[in-house]
C-alpha cells in the first residue's frame, strides 16, 4: 500500500508527500531526521489527512494533483475530503480511501 500525506507546518503552510510507512515517516519529519527539505526549514507540526491506495503510480498522481492546489482549496481537501470535487475527471478518487487517526493507529 502506499499512502499520501498531508502535513501542517509551524508556519501554517501544508507540505504534502507519499510514503509506505506514514508512522515511519512522521517519525523522519517531525524529528527533522532523513525528512524532506521542506519540513526541515518549515518544522512539521501535525499530520493533516492521509489517504490510502494500491501503489505509487496512483500516490504520485495524488500528490502531484494536491501540489497544484490553491493554499485555500488544501484547506478545504483538509476539512472536507473532497477529491472527487476538486479533481473532477483528473483522477479516479474511488481509487483512495482517507484514513481517519483512529484507523491509522490500529493499523497492522
Amino acid at each position: 500500500m502506499y499512502y499520501v500525506y498531508m502535513l501542517r507546518c509551524k508556519d501554517n503552510s501544508i507540505y504534502t508527500g507519499i510514503t509506505t510507512n506514514v508512522e515511519h515517516r512522521m517519525e523522519e519529519h517531525f524529528s527533522k531526521v532523513n525528512c524532506a527539505k521542506y519540513t526541515y526549514s518549515h518544522t512539521a507540526k501535525k499530520l493533516e489527512s492521509v489517504w490510502q491506495t494500491e501503489n505509487r503510480v496512483l500516490a504520485s498522481k495524488l500528490e502531484y494533483r494536491i501540489k497544484r492546489l490553491t493554499k485555500p482549496q488544501k484547506e478545504q481537501l483538509i476539512v472536507k475530503n473532497n477529491l472527487k470535487e476538486l479533481f473532477l475527471e483528473q483522477i479516479d478518487a474511488g481509487q483512495y480511501v482517507r484514513l481517519d487517526e483512529l484507523m491509522l493507529h490500529n493499523r497492522n
